[in-house]
């Protein structure tokens, strides 16, 4: 793979100006098809399987008139304080309001609340249903704007008015102040990270190309695929985070290469067939994960893990080929200002110090690497032997460069392993714990700010009818087999009223045929609340004996019991879903590595990362501990699609910074260095690029935060700290804190596996063998290596 990769960074370099028109091309054509194409629409999400779903399958063969129905919007009317709707002036202007609207394009129809039994018992709050001809995202802007200025016009009468439903629900702006920062630090920390304006400006540009293309494509595809803005979304995060580090890792290789002195085109295809293999391994994790998604059956969650891969694949790509095309057109500008002045324009790194010649006749400079005959390089520090047997030379002055931070926190590791590890363990085991009082849900409009005119329509309609009226049960009743249907109604619904916790039950609602009924149940309780969930079971569990009795069926349904079908679904889902996707990281760890224990290790670091995550995502979004930073207003269960959302793309990100990591230090281990010195030289090669890069992923994943949408506040949420753990805690504290007290048997591969297993070579040890002859080199040769940095 190491080759292969090294040949397209040489030919993508060699031909920058075709490789940038084609991305050009792809990225214009991804925005036209985006602009032309029609705006997709937020779909409800199905749980094939469930009672739930299997009911709304019924109501769609046996009630189809209900499906050719378009957006519905609910007006609500409060009296003012002493005073009743149905006073003879509120009266008036509430039917008033409601006449003007009644005439307005694209309304079906509106109810009149006093004669279908909308008012409240105590008579101060009232409602009207408005059923629209046309979906949410195909009502005109004045159809919108007719809805508003009628609750104006109510308004100005006394009345507080407030609007519900799906009429004014819009898709979620992608642009914003948060998004903005977010992104806005990750450019400040590439600058700091590569010293240079033109590196980080590289790598926003091939980042923003990717995710533009991705985003483009799913807004293109949205309606013949009935992708949602959530799926957008979601592809803009993650092509956003993955395609900034993997253009990250490349551009920082490609710096030490030329630093090295390899010429420009050379150290393109190194950079690529380095840093590229790891960036292909790390993507193809994610990649993976994601579309691993469609195991669970939400056809939602599948769009989203494929929306998501789709992203991330691009970014691959893009990092493959755009970013050596790029380095062709910047040239030495994509090097620091240090660095610009050691390296001459030919490629040759020039450092200070007196040369030392070699028996042979060979000069070594202070700092350089020399390549022995077969491809054997020296390495600073290292016992490796060459081919011949001879011990390698120490270069001069290579051992003087002052250590960096990186150098220092592994020193300070490699001699407290025990100290840190128990710190760092025990703390994000404390931080997990509130995980093991989650509770999962999906968010509606009680979970919206109240800031907005449908959360404040919800809070009414509950304070007037009773909390369960925002979340009604649906009782479908199928009566194709049954003798009696006017029997068989009047029992199930004397059963369900029957039911400890209902507060009502509706008319039996029949279809043209008359083989199926539909009764409505309200709840005495909240939709999201765990007494609405026992609720539905015991209506359940009610039901067969009066099935038994009228040979119909009867299944429990809406939107309310769907939503406790799919929490429980993910709950089922959660385990199997993390032991594939354990079992999957290590056996693709053990490949890499080629080591048992390493997966082992990177496994339960995974673990511990993910389980501090949902205890984050309990304490702020459950608990409310500050909640109010990020806007929160409203605590309630978690998004049921959450944990396996950010178990599946956590495990990608997490392998990142493990292979990025890891891959040098088994590098300096291959070549003879002890197991201690191979984690210093992990991370003072890595350890800065790495942290840099959890910290512009963190960036942008916290850059979502600040959206209206719940669904995107928890992703964020649940992302941002996810990665924080994983790489400030688990991968450069844990990790080398284990690979020290581990030793050399950290390395140990038992002899059957290591003659099975393919040597993938992710290291690119091929690549130091092969290249020099490939690219018409001698076979003796110096190749200097950067002195005076970390």
């Amino acid at each position: 793979m190491a080759t292969f990769l090294y040949r397209i960074g040489r030919w993508a370099f060699r031909r920058r100006r075709l490789v940038g028109g084609l991305w050009l091309s792809a990225l214009v054509l991804a925005v036209a098809a985006a602009a032309l194409a029609p705006a997709g629409e937020d779909e409800d999400l199905a749980m094939p399987g469930t009672e739930s779903q299997k009911a709304f399958d019924l109501l769609d063969e046996r009630f189809p008139q209900s499906n050719s129905q378009g957006a519905e919007a609910r007006l609500v009317f409060q009296a003012p304080d002493g005073q009743q709707v149905t006073a003879r002036q509120n009266k008036a202007a509430v039917t008033a309001a409601l006449g003007a609207l009644d005439t307005g394009a694209q309304v079906a129809s509106t109810t009149d609340p006093y004669t279908t039994g909308a008012v409240s018992t105590d008579g101060t709050i009232a409602y009207s249903t408005i059923t629209y001809t046309a979906h949410a995202v195909d009502l005109t802007a004045s159809t919108k704007s007719a809805l508003e200025e009628t609750a104006s016009r109510a308004r100005d009468a006394g009345l507080t008015v407030e609007i519900g439903g799906s009429a004014l629900d819009a898709e979620e702006e992608l642009g914003g102040t948060t998004e903005i920062i977010g992104v806005a630090v990750a450019a400040v920390v590439l600058v700091l990270a590569l010293g240079s304006l033109v590196a980080a400006g590289l790598s926003l540009l091939t980042a923003f190309v990717g995710v533009a293309i991705a985003f483009g494509l799913v807004s293109a595809l949205a309606v013949p695929l009935g992708l949602t803005s959530t799926v957008a979304i979601l592809a803009l995060m993650l092509g956003l985070a993955v395609g900034i580090d993997y253009a990250l890792f490349i551009t920082s290789r490609f710096r030490d290469e030329r630093a090295r002195g390899s010429e420009p085109e050379e150290a393109a295809g190194r950079a690529v067939g380095t840093a590229g293999s790891a960036v292909v391994f790390a993507g193809a994790t994610v990649i993976i994960a994601l579309v691993g998604l469609g195991v669970v059956g939400i056809p939602e969650l599948t769009k989203m893990g494929m929306g998501g891969a789709g992203a991330v694949a691009l970014a691959v790509l893009v990092a493959l080929t755009l970013v050596p095309a790029l380095f062709g057109f910047f040239g030495r500008r994509v090097l620091s200002r240090a660095a610009r002045k050691a390296v001459r324009p030919g490629g040759e790194s020039v450092r200070p110090g007196s040369p030392t010649v070699r028996p042979g006749g060979q000069t070594v400079r202070p700092g350089e690497e020399v390549v022995r005959p077969g491809g054997e390089a020296t390495w600073p520090g290292g016992g490796a032997t060459s081919s011949g047997g001879e011990r390698p030379h120490r270069v001069p002055g290579a051992e003087d460069r002052r250590p960096g931070l990186g150098s220092r926190w592994a020193r300070f590791v490699l001699r407290r392993p025990v100290a840190v590890l128990m710190i760092a363990g025990l703390g994000l085991g404390a931080v997990a714990l509130p995980a093991l009082s989650l509770e999962l849900g999906l968010p509606g409009d009680e979970s919206k700010s109240v800031e907005t005119t449908q959360r404040r329509a919800y809070d009414l309609l509950s304070e007037g009818f009773g909390p369960g009226f925002n979340g009604p049960l649906t009782v479908v009743v199928d009566l194709s087999e049954s003798a009696d249907t006017r029997a068989a109604t009047d029992l199930v619904a004397k059963t369900v009223r029957a039911v400890d916790g209902v507060e009502s039950v509706g008319d039996p609602v029949l279809n043209r045929t008359g083989d199926t009924a539909v009764l409505t149940a309200v709840p005495r309780t909240a939709p999201n609340s765990a007494e609405t969930k026992d609720l539905v079971h015991a209506i359940r569990d009610a039901v067969p004996d009066a099935e038994a009795e009228t040979d119909a069926g009867i299944l429990v349904t809406g939107t309310t019991a769907l939503n406790i079908d799919i929490s429980e679904a993910m709950s089922d889902a959660l385990v199997p879903y993390l032991s594939v996707v354990i079992g999957l990281a290590v056996l693709l760890l053990t490949v890499v590595f080629r080591s048992v224990l390493v997966p082992v290790k990177a496994a339960l670091g995974f673990l511990l990362s993910v389980g501090a995550a949902f205890g984050v995502l309990v304490a702020v979004f459950q608990w409310g501990w500050a909640a109010d930073l990020i806007g929160i207003e409203q605590t309630g269960p978690v998004m049921s699609l959450m944990p396996i959302l950010i178990i599946g793309i956590v495990f990608g990100l997490a392998m990142d910074y493990e292979v990025f990591l890891l891959t040098r230090m088994r590098e300096a281990y291959s070549h003879g260095a002890s197991p201690g010195e191979a984690i210093v030289d992990g991370f003072r090669h890595s350890g800065r690029v790495v942290a840099a890069a959890a910290i512009i992923m963190i960036s942008v994943f916290a850059g979502f935060i600040g959206m209206n949408s719940p669904t995107i506040q928890t992703m964020g949420v649940g992302l941002a700290a996810a990665v924080a753990f994983d790489a400030f805690v688990v991968r450069m504290a844990i990790a080398p804190a284990v690979l020290a007290l581990l030793g050399h048997r950290a390395w140990w591969l038992p002899r059957i596996l290591n003659r099975v297993l393919p040597n993938v070579d992710i290291e690119g040890e091929a690549l130091s063998r092969r290249v020099p002859a490939a690219a018409g080199e001698p076979d003796t040769a110096v190749r200097r290596l950067p002195v005076g940095r970390d």
